[in-house]
């Protein structure tokens, strides 16, 4: 039995979307953000940065979400290319770039006071540079669909698939204060990959319980969910 500490609509989506598709038993712990519980001893315990999300293992409580899909698709033998398969290091490396350069650039957007301070002009001119890095990151991904028969937008998901669903429902969403200046036909491989994984079981599955609606890649809006907040 897994547990993973979540909050909705945060990095613990891409997990939950990863333990559903595998149908594996999970338990969910609220990790709640209006009462900056991701900052309390107890959660701070499982991982000392205090982000979302922590999965709790029998092997020990595991953070960052690549760490996590990475370890969950070895240990399960499923939604990735294994050791030694031939796509194995292509896999890898696009899966790490995603994490290191995507993932990361989005939270720079979203949170761009903490990089850079308060100031207006500031705040402006840094999300342009992120902008522009994000929209070269992802025309390579929607470049790559098709040409990853295994891994990435094939008919069996990988992790990498739902890692980067997830990425695109947060372009479209966020920032709130500026939160059209990126639209899916930008990438329109990746919104074929976003429609074919909605009809999965386990978006279905995670969508409901997280609130995000029938088209949370394709055609986000915002989380309604049950318990705690997205932000």
């Amino acid at each position: 039995m897994y547990k993973l500490h979540y909050a909705p609509d945060n990095a613990s989506l891409i997990v939950r979307l990863v333990l559903e598709e595998l149908a594996v038993p999970y338990d969910c712990v609220l990790v709640d953000r209006s009462k900056n519980e991701q900052r309390s001893p107890a959660y701070l315990a499982l991982n000392p940065q205090g982000l979302i999300p922590v999965l709790e293992t029998p092997q020990g409580p595991m953070f960052e979400t690549g760490a996590i899909l990475l370890w969950l698709s070895e240990t399960h033998g499923y939604m990735a290319p294994p050791p030694r398969h031939p796509e194995r290091a292509m896999f890898l490396k696009w899966l790490f770039f995603l994490s290191n350069a995507v993932h990361t650039d989005l939270r720079q957007m979203f949170y761009t006071e903490k990089y850079v301070g308060s100031e207006p002009i500031a705040i402006s001119g840094y999300r342009e540079l992120v902008k522009e890095r994000l929209r070269k990151n992802l025309s390579a991904f929607d470049g790559l669909v098709g040409t990853a028969p295994a891994w990435l937008g094939a008919s069996e998901p990988s992790v990498l698939d739902y890692y980067l669903a997830a990425c695109l429902r947060w372009l479209v969403l966020y920032p709130i204060d500026d939160p059209s200046w990126f639209n899916l036909s930008e990438t329109p491989n990746l919104l074929t990959l976003a429609r074919n994984l909605e009809i999965r079981p386990a978006v279905i599955s995670a969508a409901e319980a997280e609130g995000l609606g029938l088209t949370p890649f394709s055609n986000p809006t915002y989380a309604c969910p049950s318990e705690g907040g997205a932000t």
